[in-house]
This record gives structure tokens, sequence and C-alpha cells, in this order.
């Protein structure tokens, strides 16, 4: 080898080394976050005026119910499809682990063989000196090849996990977002089927004692017996929707008992009395459409996805340029295995190597050119997400309203009924109108009263609506764990999981993958790429 063969060798590894450390190069597009359409206000005129940075990571207390609050913590801690969202964040930050361990050599082995070789009679014969027949016992101490990240391909990859991490934890929080509702929701159910329940057993009351003044009156010949068979089949409707009445609320019940983690079942500790239909605050805040960008979970989530296909652009764009590896061995080569550990068996080799596909560049360029139209697919589908969001969290303030607007009426109309019950009995009993009348007001009363417990629950189905629409709620989860201990029990019982699964590794690990960067702690970084068990 020449003195300049020599200069070269010696310099390659500087310089590819200076060429990797830089980070100069990073093919692919920068990634910038995408804008979307944001209204400026809402339709409704209430808040027109809506002001900014409306706190509602505890919305569920407006309903001021001590059960409600019960439920929401006991979900928040028990709900098993969280729990499978927070192992989704876990294993994001695995993998993000195995991301930046691309940085590192990316082979390291050691092993021995042996080989048992013959040779032809014709190679034997022309050097007689050769023995046909000979193994050779080979320990490789580190077989090592180091790829150059000198066009950024894996410090993208990176970056794509960095995203794909932040994004499932916005994922926990959507998950969060939905379970609050849910629980609300059917708990609202669990008490307007309450409510109806006491309208109908009410209402059977009072037609019993219309039946009773209805055989009265026959026994004594004031009346036909058409009274009694108008009253005992109006008492027998209503006494028939009871029974529907209970079952439904028993399956809400066994709703509610899923989405706290636990079977089926009575849910006493929280049902013990009927405390009515929770009554939702008049004063709803709501802050303003541009904050749903920042609040809610699945619209940021749609963006990191964003983020996480726009850095898989740059890894198949680095296919196009010649990959740069250092490649090295160190071992032993013996033909006795007596002398495979001695001085004079000691083997080494190393230097670089360089590899391009250079007559694969229409299957390269077709692959990036799939890559970028995934990611204009999630562009577009990240702006729909915020056009849903807007109408969401629309339709919620708008059935809202509208119900809170019919309650009024509706109350009215079941007080005036209730007054029409009582003056059409007492009429009937002094024989001043027939039963029609008594018939027909009772009637009117029995839809009123349901229809004024079905619409007072709707006004709070719109409001849990209307803050889960706003993403609100999912701020409670901060500072907590995304797994439960028992949980991370068992799977360090397992397998070795380091301090990964710790709370504050964790949110180390979200908030370094936040920033886009590894840390600068060499320590932390090596960790992720050096085997532990």
């Amino acid at each position: 080898m020449t003195g300049l063969g020599r200069k070269l060798r010696r310099s390659s590894l500087p310089l590819l080394l200076a060429a990797a450390a830089s980070g100069c190069f990073m093919v692919g597009p920068d990634y910038k976050p995408p804008q979307a359409q944001v209204a400026k206000g809402w339709i409704a005129p209430e808040w027109r005026d809506a002001e900014e940075g409306v706190d509602l990571s505890a919305w569920w207390r407006t309903f001021d119910d001590s059960s409600l609050d019960r439920l929401i913590e006991l979900a928040y801690r028990q709900n098993l499809p969280l729990e499978v969202a927070g192992l989704r964040v876990v294993e994001a930050q695995a993998r993000r682990g195995l991301a930046i361990g691309s940085l590192f050599p990316q082979r390291q082995e050691a092993g021995g063989t042996y080989v048992r070789q013959s040779l032809s009679e014709s190679t034997a014969t022309f050097n007689r000196l050769i023995d046909p027949n000979f193994g050779t016992w080979s320990f490789a101490a580190l077989d090592a090849a180091w790829e150059i990240d000198l066009w950024g391909k894996f410090r993208r990859g990176i970056e794509s996990a960095d995203a794909a991490l932040v994004g499932s934890v916005f994922n926990y929080e959507d998950v969060l977002v939905s379970l609050l509702g849910e629980v609300a929701s059917t708990y609202v159910q669990v008490r307007v089927v309450e409510e109806r329940l006491e309208v109908a057993e009410r209402n059977r009351d009072v037609q019993k004692r219309s039946l009773d003044i209805a055989e009265t009156r026959f026994e004594f010949g004031a009346v036909t017996e058409l009274d009694v068979a108008q009253s005992r089949a109006q008492l027998r409707d209503t006494e028939a929707s009871i029974p529907l009445l209970t079952a439904r609320r028993q399956q809400a019940l066994n709703t509610l008992s899923v989405l706290l983690g636990v079977p089926p079942g009575p849910l006493d500790d929280f049902m013990q009395d009927r405390s009515g239909i929770p009554a939702a605050g008049e004063d709803v805040a709501v802050g303003i459409p541009a904050e749903l960008l920042r609040r809610r979970p699945d619209v940021r989530r749609a963006e990191r996805d964003i983020a996480v296909q726009s850095a898989k652009i740059g890894v198949a764009a680095a296919d196009l340029y010649p990959s740069f590896q250092l490649i090295g061995s160190i071992g032993f080569e013996a033909e006795d295995f007596a002398d495979l550990f001695t001085g004079r068996s000691f083997t080494a080799f190393g230097g670089p190597s360089v590899r391009w596909n250079i007559l694969n560049y229409g299957r390269i360029r077709n692959n990036i050119r799939v890559q970028d139209a995934l990611f204009q697919q999630l562009v577009v589908e990240y702006e729909d997400v915020v056009l849903r969001a807007q109408r969401e969290a629309e339709d919620a303030m708008a059935g809202y309203l509208g119900s809170r607007r019919q309650v009024d009426f509706l109350a009215d109309a079941a007080k005036s009924a209730r007054r029409a019950v009582d003056l059409a009995n007492l009429q009937y009993q002094e024989g001043a109108v027939d039963y029609n009348t008594v018939l027909n007001t009772q009637q009117f009363l029995l839809q009123a009263e349901d229809r004024l417990a079905t619409t007072r629950g709707e006004v709070d189905l719109n409001l849990v609506a209307l803050y889960r629409a706003l993403g609100g709620g999912w701020e409670i989860r901060l500072g907590d764990d995304f797994v439960r201990e028992g949980t991370k029990e068992n799977m360090r019982k397992r397998i070795g999981w380091g301090d990964l699964l710790d709370t504050a590794e964790q949110a180390r690990a979200v908030e370094e993958a936040q920033s886009g960067t590894e840390g600068d702690d060499s320590w932390w970084r090596w960790r992720w790429w050096w085997p532990t068990f």
C-alpha cells in the first residue's frame, strides 16, 4: 500500500465521525405544523364574547354531585381501556429507545465457529504440503459494524419516534377525555331513568285513587262499568312501564360498572339514594374556538401523526445516497483448539466501507413519493379533525341551549297538568265531568312529567358533550403514572425494564421527545443501546 493510501485510510475514520457528529446533513423536509381553519368565535350569541384561557380541567364539578365525583375518580384509576392507552405510551417509549440505539454501532457480536474442510484431490496434488482434510477454530471477541448517520436517516427515525411518543401521550389523554364524558353521560342516564321511575310510580298512585273513585261510583250506580274499565286499563299501562324502566336502569349501571373496571353489579356504594338529576350550572364557560387546537387531545394527536410521517420522508430519502460504515473484528483463529487463545492466533481487521443502491433509484424515489402522499393525507385528515371538533362543540352548544329553554316550558306544562288532574278528579267525584276528562288529564300529566325528566337529562347530556367537545378533563393525569403500579410490578417480574417504568423517567422521556432532543446526558443515551438483563 502506498503512503497516500495509508494516509487516506488513517484519515477516513475521523472524517466520517466528524461528519456524523456535526449533524449538518438531514435529507428530507423539516417539519412545520400545518395550518387549519378555525372560526374566530362561536355561533351562539351567548358565547360570542367568550374569553380565552378557561379552566376545564375538572368540568364535572359544575354539577356539584359527590356521587359523580367519586365515579370519575374510580374510573380514572381502574378503567381498563385507559390502562391499555397508558401501556401504549410505555411501548412508544421503548420504541424511541430502539430509534436512539440506531445512532450507535448497529451490530456488535461475539461468537465462535469450527470449520472442517476437505480439498479436492487436484488441489492436494498441486501442493503436496497441504493436508486435504483440515479444520479451523475461530473466536470473534468483537465483530462490529457502524453505519454513520451522514444523511440524517437515523436522526429522522428518532424524530419520528419522538413524535410518536408524544402522540401516544395525546392518545392517552383523548381516551381519558372520552372516558370522563362517558362516565358522566351514563351517570346522568341512570339518574334520568330513576326520575322517570318516580314519575311513573307517582302517576300510578294517582291513577289508583282514580280507579277507587270510579269503582265506588259504579257500585252506587252513578256511572257505568266503562269508567272502571278505562281507569283500570290506564293504570295497567302505567304499571307496565315500571319494569321496563327498572331494566334500563340496571343496563345503565352495568355500563357504568364496566367503565369503572369492575364486574356488572348494583353499585350500591354510589347509588344508594336517588339524588335526582344533577343540576347543570347556567354559567358555562367555553373559551374560544382556537383553544380547541391546544386543548383537544385528538387534534394534537393528529398533528403529531403528521410529524411522525414527515420524518419518514427523510428516512426514505436517505436511501438515495451512499451509506458509509465502519466495520471491524477482533478475535482468534487456529487449526487446533489448544492454540486458539495464544498470542500468535490473534487476528483483527477493520476499516470503512461504502454501499450505494445506484440501480434502485426508481424504487427508492417511488417509496419517497409514497411517504409524501401519506404525509399529505394526514395533513388533510388533520384539517378535517379540526373542522369536526368545531362542529361537535357547536352542536353541543345548540343542544344545550335548546334543551335548557325547553325545560322551562315543560316545567310550567307539568305544573299545570298536576293542577288539571286535581281539578278533574274533584269534579268527577262530584259528577260535574265524565271520566274521559280525568283520563285525558292523567295521560297528559304522565307525558309532561316524563318529558320534563328526559329533557332535564338532555340538558346535562348536552353539557357533558360540550365539555367533551372542548377537550377538557385530561389535565387530571398530570403528575400521575400512565400505568397502575400493580401492572408495572407484573411487567418488572417478567423482564428487566430498568427505570423506564418510573414516573420521573417517563416524564423525562416525554419532555425530551417534545423538545426534539435526546438529552445531554451521554449515559442516558448509551443506556438505551447497552443491553440490560
